[in-house]
């Protein structure tokens, strides 16, 4: 797959390079000036995806793979820490009644 991915690059690029031979000389002349130049921004274009051939897909598309991998990564982490929000919760309901009795003791009107 990938010495395809390498050829349909190399085919691009030089697609793209007689685009913009012919989009550089359409742009010498003033009359054909309109044609030349949309003929040279579609050889950036064509520059650019076949570059993007090239590139693997963490290159390509670098905050999709992040987000990915902080998705696996709180995944992980999320299962590591499984049994501490039970213990956690049961300390803050520990302290929340330890309060309340603190706070009766001393405004025992309210």
């Amino acid at each position: 797959m990938k010495p395809l991915r390498w050829l349909l690059a190399g085919l691009v690029w030089v697609v793209a390079g007689l685009l913009g031979l012919v989009g550089a000389l359409l742009c010498v002349t003033i009359i054909l000036l309109p044609l030349g130049i949309p003929l040279l921004m579609l050889t950036r274009r064509l520059f650019s995806w076949g570059a993007a051939l090239v590139l693997p897909r963490a290159a390509r598309h670098p905050v999709q793979e992040a987000a990915d991998a902080l998705a696996r990564g709180t995944k992980d982490a999320g299962k590591s820490v499984k049994g501490a929000g039970k213990q956690v919760s049961r300390r803050s309901r520990r302290a929340r009644k330890k309060a309340a009795r603190t706070v009766d003791a001393v405004n025992p009107t309210a």
